[in-house]
């Protein structure tokens, strides 16, 4: 190894050993305790048991600040937690893709009044890698050992080396903090950073999606509204055993075991039975229970039968715009490329710098090509973009939309 090449050191466990699972009273008030001795911001992170359970409960919080320990500590406890929530929930955070732990942070009492997510001061960045592991080999030249990513954290006891694996998540957090907020200051991002952040704090998840049975693997395959009656029963029956088993959905039911009946249309339940191999072990188990919900497919009235897209209000894809609305589909041949040069000049992904689906809503609902830019400034802040977003977008989108000039050309007089 030369001078000038960087020292890259893997990690397969904290620096200072795996901290062991805090779960009675005495080990949660001693973990309390060595997190008021230390000092600045709280790293946090939660591990669940996605895949696994149908709940997004949290199943383990790693916590640790300059000058203090990692503590690990098992929410499932009977400790009384309020003293530990009262503090962790009065100091600043960090947390890295803050989207996915602060719900069930939140569920657990947890209310944080400053959360700083380095997973979205790296995408404002414009970083090619924003995953935690990714951001700490390019900013810390650390690499840490991932293979317990996937695993079922509802298991107790849970093995060290997951542990180790969990400790990781938040060993150099506070140092990663540093270094994206001094990048920040220098790129003088800091003020689009903070217009972002400031959303965080009132998230509580993902909006309920409307029609969730139509993201069933393989729908797209089947067009007969009957069939889709078949696949929404299924899913509805599914997601309720799911729900009261808090067993993932997938380990209940298969997507491709739901497509597969749908196709079939088994005229009875004793031919849904004989449909071995395409079925899964759980339908064999309780045949009854899913022949219900494939019988109330079939009672279903022809007015009440899924439609074979979604909501009509929903807006189509943009390969059909050309036939369905010929002006947005020319709105969205310009715009579209407009928006992602602007994106490339800066040094972004595309859907940091916008939601597409703010775009498609912008060409699809219209606005004059000669509209100015308060006007397109206006429609961006009408759907949800941030200053600091209309600032880059509403003049490269009106740029974009001007007619091209037209260039005189010098005639010839008659005769020359």
């Amino acid at each position: 190894m030369t001078a000038e090449e960087p020292r890259v050191v893997t990690h397969t466990a904290p620096l200072a050993g795996t901290p062991l699972v805090t779960v009675s009273q005495a080990q949660v008030d001693a973990a309390l305790s060595a997190l008021q001795s230390g000092t600045g911001p709280l790293a946090v992170d939660a591990e669940r048991a996605s895949g696994y359970r149908y709940s997004q409960r949290a199943y383990l919080l790693q916590f640790t600040r300059d000058d203090a320990p990692i503590v690990l500590l098992d929410p499932i406890t009977d400790a009384d937690l309020s003293a530990f929530i009262a503090f962790a929930s009065a100091t600043p955070w960090i947390l890295h893709a803050a989207t996915q732990d602060l719900p069930c942070l939140r569920e657990l009492g947890f209310t944080p009044h400053s959360v700083f997510d380095t997973e979205l001061a790296a995408k404002i960045l414009g970083r090619p890698r924003v995953g935690l592991a990714a951001l700490l080999e390019q900013e810390l030249e650390v690499v840490l050992a991932k293979e317990h990513s996937a695993v079922d954290w509802s298991t107790r006891p849970l093995p060290e080396d997951w542990l180790a694996y969990a400790a990781l998540d938040v060993e150099f957090l506070v140092e990663l903090h540093e270094r994206l907020l001094t990048a920040l200051e220098e790129t003088g991002r800091r003020e689009w950073y903070e217009q972002e952040r400031a959303l965080l704090l009132s998230f509580m998840g993902p909006e309920p999606r409307e029609d969730p049975w139509r993201r069933v693997s393989g729908i797209h395959a089947i067009r007969d509204p009957r069939r889709l009656a078949v696949v929404r029963e299924l899913w509805r029956a599914r997601d309720t055993r799911a729900r009261n088993l808090d067993v993932s959905s997938g380990r209940v039911l298969h997507d491709s075991v739901i497509v597969d009946i749908a196709r079939a249309m088994p005229p009875t339940q004793r031919a849904l039975e004989a449909m071995r191999p395409v079925h899964s072990r759980n339908v064999r188990k309780d045949p009854g229970y899913w022949w219900e919900a494939i019988d109330r497919a079939y009672a279903c009235p022809e007015p009440a039968l899924p439609r074979r897209t979604a909501s009509e209000g929903a807006i189509p894809p943009p390969r059909s715009w050309p036939q369905r609305n010929p002006q947005a589909a020319e709105r969205w041949d310009v715009v579209r490329p407009a928006v992602v040069a602007r994106a490339e000049e800066l040094g972004l992904a595309t859907e940091v710098l916008v939601s597409p689906e703010v775009i498609r809503v912008l060409c699809w609902s219209g606005f004059e090509r000669d509209a100015g830019v308060e006007t397109v400034s206006a429609l961006l802040k009408a759907q949800g973009c941030r200053d600091w977003q209309v600032e880059q977008l509403a003049p490269a989108i009106v740029a974009a939309l001007a007619p091209v000039p037209e260039v005189a050309s010098e005639v010839a007089p008659i005769g020359e």
